[in-house]
């Protein structure tokens, strides 16, 4: 019983222990109607910071996701162009590569191309020079022009010679007399000088290769004085063969640059391009049909101070063919 009691006795004062506070009566009222106000007018302030402070929120939120996609999208565009700047770069080393190959494809095939180029040079070289030689033979010559590759054969004659001609240098002074270029054309024209010099084949230049004619005068009008004189030679030896025919004769004459050709000519320091060239112009003088018609061109333009100059010259033939040319060119103040 005694410690039933003592139990009781410890709660009863547990409770005793509570504290309170005594308010008056008045103050309570006014906490209480401060307390009501509050209620009433704090969810109304805090809302409406609070709307736009969620407002911001969601705005910020999404301008964060649109940004993140942006962003996404950025590094998705980054890897797509790294991804085709990879393949650009390995096709431009592919091509490089591709390039180098074909470089090197294009330096052999101009190597092999000049290799057959000069084989080609020194086949012509040597054939020509051999038919050179077999070209002083009328029945040769006869073979040569009954053949049906004639006519071609002196239209490649003469397409060579142009090409020789276009291909020397502005400045060169001497022409290499050994190279297989020079003798090429050396043959060529002496061919063409042999196969001139018979009557069968001055009639066939006249009637089927007049190309080469052509050619011939205007590749003497093109070569400067003192260059390739022996080419020279040959190419005047081979008009004054065609002269020979008097068809060949009036076809030479009547083109407009032979006059100029002949005075260009007259003026080349090599005596015998100046021999074969008052030959040529022998010819001319002494056929009166050809004579009528160049008669006044060439009274308006001969240049008699060169011939003249020419008659006085070391060289015999040379001086004694303009001492001829000069008694010849009387007949032209008859002409008058």
């Amino acid at each position: 019983m005694w410690r039933r009691a003592g139990l009781a006795g410890d709660a009863q004062k547990a409770e005793t222990k509570e504290e309170f506070v005594k308010v008056r009566r008045r103050d309570l009222e006014r906490l209480t109607t401060e307390v009501m106000q509050l209620r009433d007018f704090l969810p109304k302030i805090i809302n409406g910071d609070i709307l736009g402070t969620f407002q911001k929120l969601d705005a910020m939120e999404s301008n964060m996701e649109k940004k993140e996609e942006e962003i996404e999208q950025l590094k998705m565009d980054c890897e797509h162009f790294r991804a085709r700047l990879e393949t650009a770069q390995a096709d431009c080393m592919r091509e490089k590569k591709e390039k180098l190959d074909l470089r090197q494809q294009l330096n052999e095939a101009k190597q092999q191309l000049l290799q057959q180029a000069e084989y080609c040079t020194e086949m012509g070289a040597a054939v020509c020079t051999l038919l050179w030689g077999v070209s002083s033979n009328e029945e040769a010559v006869k073979t040569l022009l009954g053949g049906s590759k004639a006519v071609k054969f002196f239209t490649i004659t003469a397409q060579t010679m142009e090409s020789f001609v276009k291909s020397l240098s502005e400045d060169m002074k001497q022409q290499d007399l050994d190279s297989d270029e020079n003798q090429f054309v050396l043959a060529l024209a002496g061919i063409v000088t042999n196969v001139a010099a018979l009557a069968c084949g001055r009639e066939f230049l006249v009637s089927s290769s007049r190309e080469l004619l052509d050619t011939m005068m205007h590749l003497l009008g093109d070569m400067k004085p003192g260059v390739c004189t022996k080419f020279k030679v040959l190419m005047l030896m081979s008009l004054y063969n065609v002269s020979i025919n008097l068809k060949g004769l009036k076809y030479i004459s009547e083109n407009p640059v032979f006059i100029p050709l002949l005075w260009w000519l007259l003026n080349d320091p090599d005596t015998e391009v100046c021999l074969h060239a008052l030959r040529l112009l022998q010819s001319v003088i002494l056929e009166p049909e050809v004579l009528a018609k160049a008669a006044s061109e060439m009274r308006d333009t001969l240049p008699f101070q060169r011939i003249i100059a020419l008659s006085k010259s070391r060289n015999a033939d040379l001086q004694a063919l303009a001492k001829e040319l000069l008694e010849d060119l009387k007949i032209l103040e008859y002409e008058a």
